[in-house]
């Protein structure tokens, strides 16, 4: 069987971007390198995380980035990440509702599984406003639901780094929300195998695809 070249496309916001990175390479730029590292596979990352987007914001550009990036001659795969920038209060209210970020997410994941692109959704990660934290990890359920339901793997972020000291120290002591290079690091550590498990398989196994 011939093995096809790989294209990923990162859909996410600033924690995609890898913002607050002083060696700019983020958790995405870290699992590229692992991933690269642990198998022999032809793969082409494209980072399109762009800072403060929503899951509407994702949800209206992320189609027609992908089709730019991507060829009927290989495997093409879509990883998305969002939700802090969902449940982030402006004028009182959520930036994007809780139903409609989970209608986004749904909206992304059938769209791909239309076209064949295998999906794998990263969750939101903690920052240091603990009332948000509460509603983005509601948030988080909601997702990892939706994604259970579909068959799309989902890898829980929120849980694991509200624990670790050093994505939560470097997050307060930044922008209150984005960690430094050893956060970061920290998230890689924590997606690695999992998306280095997706990746290794054959494309007509893994979930999200129709």
């Amino acid at each position: 069987m011939t093995v096809r070249p790989i294209r990923l496309c990162v859909f996410g916001d600033s924690f995609v971007a890898g913002v607050g990175d002083p060696t700019h390479r983020g958790w995405v730029g870290r699992v590229a390198e692992y991933v690269l590292g642990e198998l022999s596979i032809d793969l082409t990352v494209y980072n399109l995380g762009v800072r403060r987007d929503t899951s509407s914001d994702v949800g209206e550009r992320w189609h027609r980035e992908a089709l730019a990036r991507f060829s009927d001659e290989c495997d093409n795969r879509v990883v998305v990440s969002f939700g802090v920038n969902d449940t982030t209060l402006q004028d009182g209210s959520y930036r994007v509702e809780p139903d409609e970020s989970e209608s986004n997410l749904a909206a992304i994941l059938d769209r791909a599984a239309s076209h064949g692109w295998a999906t794998l959704v990263v969750g939101p990660p903690p920052i240091a406003d603990q009332r948000q934290n509460v509603s983005t990890a509601v948030l988080d359920e909601r997702f990892a639901l939706l994604c259970q339901g579909r068959a799309v793997p989902y890898i829980h972020t929120f849980s694991h780094l509200a624990g670790v000291t050093s994505w939560t120290r470097e997050a307060a002591q930044g922008d209150g929300a984005h960690p430094g290079a050893r956060g970061y690091a920290d998230l890689a550590d924590l997606v690695c195998a999992d998306i280095t498990a997706w990746l290794g398989m054959p494309a007509d196994s893994v979930g999200g695809r129709v």
